[in-house]
């Protein structure tokens, strides 16, 4: 097929759990380069988190520069599962008007940052010259190039790309959301709880504080235990850590993926007298009795808490679980690890979370992969080979304390792939500094608006050709 870039782009865009844009431009077999109507190149991409933002800004350039572009973006930012009503916490199931930074929640519970901080109106974030249309998508049909809205919407497209993230199932532990927010039991992945982590760390003076980590993916393998060593942290400098036990209970059966990253913390962890509990996943809480039940290798385990800082079971969201795209047996979107090309589908694209990319789930990721994802998507389109590859790049600033942080950078395989030239295993106060001023600004003003590229700062690392004219 003639490499081409048509009349008008119309782009249609949804966030976590979304999708919704525009009519049939045309194109219903699947396959190589698309065959549309021609006069419209129309890309739906769903998600409106980082993966999808920071896409729709680099793509709307990119095709807006050779031609007369439409691009309607369709956001739906729908997490978590239902809940009472009455409860004083909300499990939001709609689609929402805020944008979250979800990486600065970790300094939110630890008092440094209020969560207002860390949020924006969806609205000012769309790229310009996009339409956002609120809906959620309720069936993926890849093998006639259209989604389904859960409004009934049926959409088109030349291209899609997948960026719903994960979701939160707190219904995976028992007892949890009928406890969350109150008798010391906190987490900092939900917006509504995050302040709760701060107030239990203040009000604690004695007693065992617990911090856990599930048995699946989650976004950002380091935070679970960011929040610990902010909470060690704390009480040493308020003369109550002799009185406070504190335990990382952990499914998986390291401090962290990365070997490096793991010793040191291993290394700190006996430095600071937290109790390493591995293979110990999270499956019950009673909040009255203050008790949480462990699922074990030596069977279930009843223990005592004063503070429990809880990290839900995370996994793709129910709509991408159950289609065509996704890996029958994780649920994730499953991609070529270097290009982001759906393995069967090779006008699908997904990146982020709800991929099956064998890499940390972070927003730092997503520095590296949407230029990728850009550069390999108009490659296809141009009908030439996808020659961008992704190494697998994430990143995860653990702070260890209030003053310090280690900034721990990777790639595919757990290969170190650090920035600096300094050993970054060693906490810095540097890596502070960016994690507190740097990485937020560049986040709202560089990530979202796909400028930033990670380590590479302003510089694309993907050469990204010109969208060919018909």
């Amino acid at each position: 097929m003639s490499s081409s870039l048509f009349k008008s782009f119309h782009f249609a865009f949804f966030p976590t759990m979304s999708v919704a844009p525009q009519e049939n431009t045309g194109g219903a077999a699947a396959p190589s380069a698309p065959k549309g109507s021609k006069t419209t190149t129309k890309i739906v991409i769903v998600g409106g988190g980082a993966g999808g933002l920071s896409t729709a800004s680099m793509l709307q350039r990119k095709f807006q520069s050779n031609g007369d572009i439409v691009i309607v973006v369709s956001v739906n930012r729908s997490i978590n599962d239902k809940v009472d009503k009455d409860k004083s916490l909300k499990f939001e199931n709609e689609p929402s008007d805020k944008h979250y930074y979800q990486p600065l929640w970790t300094l939110v519970g630890g008092g440094i940052f209020t969560k207002d901080a860390s949020q924006r109106n969806e609205k000012d974030l769309i790229p310009q010259g996009t339409t956002w249309e609120k809906d959620g998508v309720a069936t993926f049909k890849p093998d006639e190039n259209l989604v389904v809205t859960k409004q009934g919407k049926t959409l088109n497209y030349d291209y899609l790309i997948v960026a719903t993230g994960i979701t939160m199932y707190w219904d995976r532990i028992r007892g949890l959301k009928e406890t969350l927010g109150k008798n010391g039991v906190t987490s900092n992945y939900s917006f509504d709880s995050v302040d709760k982590t701060f107030e239990f760390i203040k009000g604690l003076k004695s007693g065992t504080a617990i911090f856990t980590f599930p048995n699946t993916p989650i976004k950002c393998g380091g935070a679970p235990q960011k929040i610990l060593w902010l909470a060690d942290s704390y009480f040493r400098d308020h003369n109550v850590r002799d009185k406070i036990n504190i335990n990382f209970n952990t499914a998986g059966v390291s401090m962290f993926a990365v070997k490096k990253y793991s010793d040191a913390l291993d290394q700190m962890a006996v430095e600071r007298d937290v109790t390493r509990n591995y293979k110990y996943n999270l499956i019950e809480v009673n909040g009255e009795k203050k008790e949480a039940v462990f699922e074990t290798p030596e069977g279930n385990k009843t223990v005592q808490f004063d503070m429990l800082h809880v990290v839900p079971p995370m996994g793709p969201i129910p709509e991408v679980k159950s289609s065509p795209l996704a890996d029958p047996t994780t649920g994730y979107v499953t991609v070529n690890k270097e290009t982001l090309q759906h393995t069967k589908y090779p006008n699908v694209f997904a990146l982020g979370d709800c991929s099956n990319l064998p890499t940390s789930k972070t927003a730092a990721a997503i520095t590296k992969q949407a230029p990728c994802l850009v550069a390999n998507l108009i490659s296809h389109k141009n009908g030439q080979p996808l020659e961008a590859k992704y190494d697998g790049y994430t990143s995860c600033p653990i702070t260890t304390s209030y003053k310090e942080i280690m900034l721990a950078e990777f790639k595919y395989d757990n290969v170190v792939a650090e920035s600096f030239p300094f050993d970054q295993s060693k906490p810095s106060r540097f890596a502070m500094l960016l994690k507190k001023h740097v990485f937020p600004t560049a986040y709202w003003h560089g990530v979202l608006n796909g400028r930033w590229f990670g380590p590479r700062a302003v510089f694309n690392p993907y050469t990204c050709a010109d969208v060919k004219q018909q």
